[in-house]
Parts: structure tokens; sequence; C-alpha cells
């Protein structure tokens, strides 16, 4: 086969083809990487954690003993129908073992192998996006173009619907892990009460609104990247450096980070604009969709008046140039990522006033 488009994705999880022996699932995003993983296990067998039909191993099984994948895959099941072997921490170690077996696969069962992010570099990813009978599928970050997509699936498997205000919220704030994602949706299932995703009632969804959804998001990960976007606006370089520790501690990866304080200043932008053309200031804020936390409301009024214009489209260019410096593969993203802001906040119109 070869590696899955995405648009190739959704149709391979629900019906993987008999062809496929090994199915290899890697990427940055972890929670995607399980979720998925979970799917293709359903799948084949049915409930991921039928002992009867679903081995599970570990990449370090099969340093130990070379011949498990393949007695494994081989195993006839008690109770009936296609076995999976689910092998976690997959790596290249292993990778001679998945030759071995891709070249002359015993029985019928579907290997799914659990890996983390893997470079072009990889054995093991090479092999799989090369061999006839094996597939491999990237699990990325979410982004602005497949959250809100990801966010309406989750909201409606709780039977749940948004506002308009609402899903701009959810979609600024949240992504990255698609896993952290699906706690977030089913925290806010649980706090506007919606029927659980097993419910098949007819019923309307209930709706969820920006109240609600701030009241949800807005106390855990939303909270410490404001105070990162904020931090860097006032020039506040040890808040900066505090900040940024905990969103990575939050589970934000830095292109998220990056991108939280990149709308903060695209938003001061957007305001500085609308008041040159002589709109008053509180009139521009309020155009702003989803509307400022009311906690920083003060704050965003001061920046937006202070920061030069230009600065700001500096700002704005930097953060993006950086973003995509991110996503080059082997980067060190966090180190760039930081490197960023406190270069952006030593730049802050407020540093005048401190350092007096």
């Amino acid at each position: 086969m070869a590696k899955l488009a995405p648009r190739q994705v959704d149709g391979f999880l629900a019906k993987p083809s008999v062809d496929v022996r090994v199915a290899l699932v890697y990427g940055a995003d972890l929670g995607l990487v399980r979720e998925r993983c979970k799917a293709l296990l359903a799948a084949v067998a049915g409930d991921p954690t039928d002992p009867f039909r679903v081995a599970v191993l570990d990449a370090a099984d099969l340093r130990s003993d070379p011949a498990r994948l393949a007695d494994e895959a081989a195993a006839q099941s008690l109770v009936g129908g296609r076995r999976a072997v689910h092998v976690r921490n997959a790596d290249d170690s292993i990778a001679p073992r998945f030759r071995d077996f891709l070249a002359d696969p015993l029985g019928d069962a579907l290997i799914v192998a659990e890996a983390g992010e893997l470079t072009g570099r990889s054995t093991l990813r090479r092999l799989c996006e090369s061999a006839k009978n094996a597939v491999a599928i990237a699990c990325y970050h979410d982004d602005a173009r497949s959250l809100p997509a990801v966010i309406a699936d989750l909201l409606r498997a709780q039977g749940l619907a948004a506002s308009a205000d609402a899903k701009a919220y959810l979609v600024n704030y949240l992504g990255g892990d698609r896993q952290l994602t699906q706690r977030e949706i089913e925290k806010l299932a649980l706090y506007v009460g919606a029927r659980g995703p097993g419910d098949t009632g007819e019923e309307a969804p209930r709706m969820v609104d920006l109240s609600a959804a701030q009241a949800c998001v807005g106390d855990s990960a939303v909270i410490s990247l404001d105070d990162l976007a904020y931090a860097v606006g006032d020039g506040d370089l040890p808040a900066v450096e505090r900040a940024f520790a905990r969103g990575l501690q939050d589970g934000a990866p830095p292109i998220r980070v990056l991108r939280a304080v990149a709308r903060h200043f695209e938003n001061m932008h957007l305001v500085a604009g609308l008041i040159a053309r002589g709109q008053p200031a509180d009139a521009a804020v309020k155009t702003l969709r989803p509307p400022i936390f009311w906690r920083y409301a003060s704050r965003f009024r001061a920046q937006a008046g202070a920061w030069p214009a230009g600065a700001l489209g500096h700002a704005i260019g930097r953060l993006q140039n950086v973003e995509a410096a991110c996503k080059q593969t082997g980067a060190p993203d966090a180190a760039l990522a930081a490197r960023a802001l406190l270069e952006i906040a030593s730049k802050s119109p407020f540093r005048r006033g401190r350092a007096r």
C-alpha cells in the first residue's frame, strides 16, 4: 500500500483491507495515535480489549523474542473471527521483525503498530510506506483546517451542538493533542448535562453557548496560554518564561502556544486598524469574535493602544515564521518558540517603563 492520504484514513479505519497485514500508526499527536489504533482494533476484533482476539505486545517483547510477532499473527482465535496484534512503543529497533513478517506473513491477523513521531528517515516508517501489504497512518496535531470538523464530531457524539460564538471559542482554544480535546468536550458535556454517547434517542442536541464553553475550557490550558500571550504583550520576561513552561506542562505543543500568542497579536492589530480609521476603541474591541475574556479586557485595551501597528505586524510575521520552522522534522520546537516569544516580549512598549 503506502502512506494513507488524510482523505483515505477514515475509510480504512472503519474497514481495514484484509490484504493489509501491518498498519503503522505514528505521529506527534499521541492522543490521535491511540484513538486510531483503538479504532483499528475495534474494526477487526469488535472489542479492542478482547483477550481472545487481540494480543498486546510491547516492542521489548519483539526485541527479546524475534519469533513472537509471527507466532501471534498465526494464532487462531478460540471464538472465531479475525485476530489483531497490538504492538506498543514501536520503533526502528523492531523494523527487522516487521520486514521478515511482511516478506512471509502467516495467518490473517492485522498487526497494529503504535509509534510516536517518526522522521522520514525512519526504517520502520519507510518499510510500511513501501510494502504492498502494509500502510502507514500519520497523526498530526489538529490545525485550523481540521479542528472545526473534529470538534463538531466530538460534540455530536455527546449529543451537543454549539452556537457560532461557542464554536469559534472552542476552535481557538482547543487543538493539539486529540485526546486532550476529547477530554475537554466530555467535560463540557457533563457541564451542560448532555445525553451520553450511547443514547440513541431522537431528541434535539443540547446547545452549548459561549458562556458554557468559557466556563469549562477557560479554567485550564486556555488560561495559561492567555496568560502567556498577555505576558508577551506586557514585555514581562519572567512571566513569559513561567507561562511558557506551564503551557508545555499542560500538554500544549509549542505550535499551539505560538498560535495562541499570534491570535492575541492579530486581535490587537485588527483593533488598532479600526481605531486608526476612526472607530472608538470600545466599539473596535467589541467586534472581536470570540470576545475578549472579561478577565483580560483592561489589559487588552492597554496593549492594543500602546503597541504600534508596525511592531504588531512584525511580531505576527515572526510568530508565523517560527511556526513554520517548528514543523520541520527534528526541529527543537520548544527552544525556537521560547526564543521567539522572549524576543517579541523584549520589544514591548511597556518594557521602557519596566526598565525604570
